[in-house]
Order: C-alpha cells, then structure tokens, then sequence
C-alpha cells in the first residue's frame, strides 16, 4: 500500500481486523500518530483496540496514541446534540469544544503523518468522516480514507459515493451541487449517528 503525497490526513475504521493487520496498514501508510476519535475508547468484540493495549501496541509500532473523544467523538453527552435521540451531527460541528479539537488535529499534522481512527469499516457509516473529516476538508486539509483492502480512498470519491447513495449527480462541479451534497451529509448522518437508548417507562421497570 502506498500513500499518495497530498494527503494532509488520513483516516481508518479498526472494525475487527486483526491487531497485527492494523498496525502493519499504519505503518505501510507511514503513519507516525493515531488520533483515536472514539468517544469510547474500548471494544467489547476486539479487547486489542481497548485504548491501554492499542496505545501499548502502537507504541512498539513507532506510532503515537493520542486519545481525542471528549472534543472528536460521535456520541455527545448532553441532551442538546440530539435530534430526536439522534446525534446531531450539525450542532456538534458549532462547538467551540469540538472547533478546538480540529486545531488540535490541524496541529498536529503539521508535525506527523496522522490517522484519525473510529470503529466502523466502511467511512460513509461513521462520523470520523461524516463530521469529522468533513469539518477538516473544509478547513482545506486533503483527506485519504484508508479502506479494509488497504487501499486508500480520497474524500472527494468519498463523497461521490455519498451522491450516489442519496441518488444525486456525483457531479462535485455541478450547479447546486453544494446544496445536494450538505443534504446527502445530512440524511446520511441522520441514518447512522450514535442513537439514544428509548427511555425506559416506570411501568416497563416493573
């Protein structure tokens, strides 16, 4: 796997590869640190992505940890973030929490090769790209998505995929394309951000 030079970022979903598979994919890409964006940074499934073993793992790789879910992560805390009991991926975009959080990703980039890392495989199912590798491509940072075949996607083709799912012009140039693409983000969001547990009825608890 090679990485192509105007990547500013990259970023990777651990799903349930093989700890051995995923540091040898950083490496390959000739990444330096690992911004994980999990809000919780822990894998029932995969105990080896479980933030003291990762960082410990990373580390005999030559590559950083960094823990970045309190500012980068999917899953808000109050209330006011959700839609509905849905995650509202535009509202967390306006924090100054989650603004300081890019900084701080923006920063460090320019002084290592950086992966953000979430848990989910395919990008277009996961708010490190929905929200956050969005919010960084707006800020003009060139984008990679690294893929389970070790490829590595732009976020611009990411997001011809988007289009297309919305069953839009994949069109980046064409007239009202921003419009369409800001909607596709967001009906795309809507489907697979972080959902709220139903409150559970006093009745039910009996």
């Amino acid at each position: 796997m090679s990485i192509m030079p105007a990547f500013d970022l990259l970023t990777i979903g651990h799903s349930n590869l093989p700890e051995e598979r995923f540091a040898a994919m950083l490496q390959a890409a000739g990444m330096r640190t690992l911004a994980d964006v999990r809000s919780v940074p822990a894998s029932r499934y995969c105990p080896w992505f479980s933030k003291r073993h990762l960082s410990a793992r990373l580390a005999q790789a030559g590559i950083d940890y960094v823990a970045m879910g309190d500012a980068l992560g999917g899953r808000p805390r109050h209330a006011s973030l959700y839609c509905d009991g849905v995650a509202d991926y535009e509202a967390m975009a306006a924090l100054s929490e989650f603004r300081a959080g890019l900084d701080q990703v923006q920063t460090m980039t320019g002084q290592a090769r950086v992966c953000l890392m979430c848990a989910e495989r395919e990008p277009l199912d996961c708010h490190r790209c929905l929200l956050v590798a969005r919010a960084l491509a707006a800020r003009d940072l060139t984008i990679g998505h690294i893929l389970h075949d070790g490829t590595i996607e732009p976020h611009a083709a990411t997001e011809q995929r988007l289009l297309a799912l919305a069953g839009a012009s994949c069109d980046l140039f064409a007239p009202g394309q921003e419009e369409r693409l800001a909607a596709a983000y967001r009906a795309r969001s809507r489907a697979v951000a972080f959902r709220q547990k139903p409150e559970t009825s006093a009745a039910e608890r009996r």
